[in-house]
């Protein structure tokens, strides 16, 4: 009885310790650290919300910081409040990421970058038929058009720098909603998801030049952009979206900058983003054995959990359209 008990105790242990062994050997790409101190950090929309939290952590972690946005007065409001609050004075350039000969000259002017931080964003939270095409437009082409334009310009410098065992990162800013679609996102969802696309792709691209890409996965965020959206948010995206809390600029920047100097490859910056990480990690990149592990053994778990908020989702969803229908008659 003693010899089963202590086979069963064995097997038991062996099978983790098997599992963490193999994925050790498997998980690409490599481990890596990416200094951030007097390294060039270059933020496009840095002058509000996260990219300016970005700008001012950068900038208190000792980096050359360079801040891209479209409107030259909230550049200089953003450097002067850097400035105050560091001491240090970021570069600011003015341009439209959706134009990549305006984008091109920035970066050319701006010098070779080493942190090159996606943060650019616009967002309308509307039903796809309410919405003008124009809009839906104008979100790709801002969104995920525009961090094309971005890498396109920064990348030959990026794979030419002066010492190639430094390695270098290009981090683009997702969304929550890049990780599950959500009512009345759908044009923003489609832009968010299309990052993921490109992050994927680009990291085999440019591995081989030690240029290590992040996604990062932010929450909704109390930012000046996020209390406009507020404003014409459909009642059962509020409905759906009230589950997720809110977080501060600050918070996103201290987890976005702890996961690009680790190289990571998907950054959340909450629980429920860890979650969701966990639950949508597909063919994606992980440095970290320790954490596919827990993507291994944790994948049915939370396919259970996701198909529970899908219901809960869906029964919302129902139960608004037949208040809404039973308030039409009366």
């Amino acid at each position: 009885m003693a010899e089963a008990f202590f086979s069963l105790f064995t097997l038991i242990l062996l099978i983790p310790l098997a599992l963490l062994a193999f994925l050790y050997f498997i998980v690409r790409p490599r481990p890596v650290k990416i200094p951030i101190k007097n390294r060039h950090v270059f933020i496009t929309g840095g002058s509000s919300g996260i990219g300016l939290a970005l700008a001012h952590k950068a900038a208190a972690e000792g980096a050359r910081v360079s801040i891209l946005a479209r409107s030259r007065n909230k550049l200089e409001e953003a450097q002067n409040a850097i400035r105050l609050a560091t001491g240090i004075d970021v570069s600011v350039f003015a341009a439209d990421v959706r134009d990549y000969d305006a984008v091109k000259r920035a970066v050319d002017e701006a010098g070779p970058i080493d942190v090159l931080l996606l943060n650019h964003g616009v967002f309308v939270a509307l039903e796809l038929e309410k919405q003008e095409l124009s809009e839906v437009k104008f979100t790709l082409d801002v969104n995920l058009m525009g961090s094309f334009n971005l890498i396109k310009a920064a990348l030959p410098a990026m794979r030419t720098r002066k010492d190639p065992q430094q390695p270098v990162s290009i981090a683009l800013v997702s969304s929550q909603a890049g990780q599950v679609g959500i009512y009345g996102y759908a044009a923003y969802s489609a832009s968010k998801f299309g990052l993921r696309g490109l992050a994927e792709a680009l990291q085999q691209e440019v591995i081989a030049d030690n240029i290590h890409v992040s996604l990062i996965f932010p929450p909704d965020t109390d930012t000046p952009g996020f209390a406009e959206e507020n404003k014409r948010k459909p009642e059962l995206t509020k409905i759906i979206a009230s589950s997720s809390g809110a977080m501060k600029p600050e918070e996103v920047a201290q987890k976005a900058f702890d996961g690009i100097k680790s190289g990571s490859f998907i950054i959340p910056c909450n629980l429920e983003g860890v979650a969701l990480s966990i639950a949508t990690a597909g063919l994606s990149p992980q440095r970290s054995y320790l954490m596919a592990s827990v993507e291994v053994l944790a994948a049915g778990i939370l396919r259970i959990a996701g198909l529970c908020f899908q219901w809960t989702w869906y029964t919302s969803i129902e139960k608004w359209h037949k208040q809404r229908k039973g308030s039409q008659r009366s």
